[in-house]
């Protein structure tokens, strides 16, 4: 059975299991509660904001109180696709020469092509990635040259739904364009791979002040790569792990100033100061299958995007406490032991925590279509032969 029909497989089986897990999204208004490491994890109640024909507009207060002592704003929907060729948005990236443009990309099956797309939803333009395939593109970056201060988009070719189906993974980086109209664009191509064996992988991000890459695979005990710190075209580069990351990733992304990121589950979204050290969890608005993250150009609030035809993008604002406050350093290469919360009590490690908060019940139930999936594959591939 060609590789294809396998992948095929296995997005009707994930796709099944996303319709009928047990997960209890957030409801109206309840988006941008931060649950903090230390605290115990609290399902939201069940509901949904993904409506038809729902309009951007202000937000309305809802959540819980911030440091501040003012309640968090609530999401809000920032626009949706309207290009009809965007029909698997997979990543979201801020331009960061052109204010108001956001880029997008589509998943596995598509054209090496993105689009930059206006606050109103409307593309704006549409490139061609020179020289680039697109086995399965699954996430995005934006950053700035600090040699030059010119924009720089990054695209990861790193999907493998087998596990193993490719010896190496490629990254593309793109100059940004300076104009907003159709072209095709030149890209320097990475080759990566994983020092402890091929995995599958959707999310990356970029240090805003080092340059320094990271990959985020989607595992059910995930784990968050580094780069080296100068990329070769020459050779291919070995991706580290650096610590542990939320059970089944989707996407990830740094704050503007680099002094956390961010990590997208199917459920929620984790903060991290840096690998390792959690911060806590941001409740996210309820999607048909959560795809993408970005923080917005203040820091303050986050993006999250989804797939399908005319795909919404909601913005998430941030509870005060977890709002990038200072610039820090490159994040330290190890996983950083527990701390002590205040009054003795140890923190949650977030290598024991590594579910993302996601339920028993989820876990059993993802294992169990794991299983089912492999015995298709199996009895699938006996009558192909």
């Amino acid at each position: 059975m060609g590789s294809l029909r396998v992948v095929r497989v296995l997005r009707v089986l994930a796709v099944l299991a996303l319709v009928t897990a047990p997960a209890a999204p957030a409801a109206a208004g309840t988006a941008g509660r931060l649950d903090t490491a230390g605290s115990a994890a609290r399902p939201a109640a069940a509901g949904g904001t993904e409506t038809a024909g729902s309009a951007a507009g202000p937000a309305t207060t809802g959540g819980t109180a911030g440091a501040a002592g003012r309640p968090a704003a609530a999401e809000r929907l920032v626009f949706r696709f309207k290009d009809a060729r965007i029909t698997e948005s997979s990543g979201l990236a801020l331009s960061p020469a052109h204010p108001g443009v956001y880029y997008t990309h589509n998943d596995s099956g598509a054209q090496p092509m993105f689009f930059a797309v206006g606050g109103d939803g409307r593309t704006r333009a549409a490139f061609t990635v020179a020289g680039a395939q697109a086995r399965d593109w699954e996430g995005m970056a934006a950053s700035v040259d600090p040699a030059t201060g010119q924009g720089v988009l990054w695209f990861a070719d790193i999907g493998d739904n087998l596990n193993g189906a490719w010896a190496d993974y490629s990254i593309y980086k793109v100059p940004e364009p300076r104009t907003l109209r159709d072209a095709t664009v030149p890209a320097t191509r990475y080759r990566v791979r994983y020092k402890d064996g091929a995995r599958n992988a959707e999310g990356i991000m970029v240090h805003p002040r080092t340059g320094r890459l990271y990959v985020i695979s989607k595992e059910f005990a995930g784990s968050v790569y580094q780069a080296p710190a100068r990329l070769r075209t020459d050779r291919v580069n070995v991706l580290r792990r650096v610590g542990p990351a939320p059970i089944m990733a989707t996407d990830a992304a740094y704050a503007p100033d680099g002094s956390s990121f961010v990590i997208r589950t199917y459920l929620s979204a984790s903060l991290y100061r840096a690998p390792g050290e959690l911060i806590g969890r941001v409740t996210m608005p309820s999607l048909r299958q959560a795809e993408s993250i970005a923080y917005t150009r203040n820091g303050r609030a986050l993006l999250t995007g989804t797939e399908g035809v005319n795909s919404p993008v909601y913005e998430v604002p941030l509870p005060a406490q977890a709002s990038p406050r200072r610039l820090t350093a490159e994040p330290p290469r190890t996983t950083a032991p527990p701390t002590r919360a205040a009054g003795g009590a140890s923190a949650r490690n977030p290598e024991q925590d590594a579910d993302g908060g996601v339920p028993g019940s989820l876990i059993a139930l993802w294992l169990g279509i794991a299983l089912g999936a492999t015995g298709i594959i199996a009895l699938i591939a006996r009558r192909a032969q």
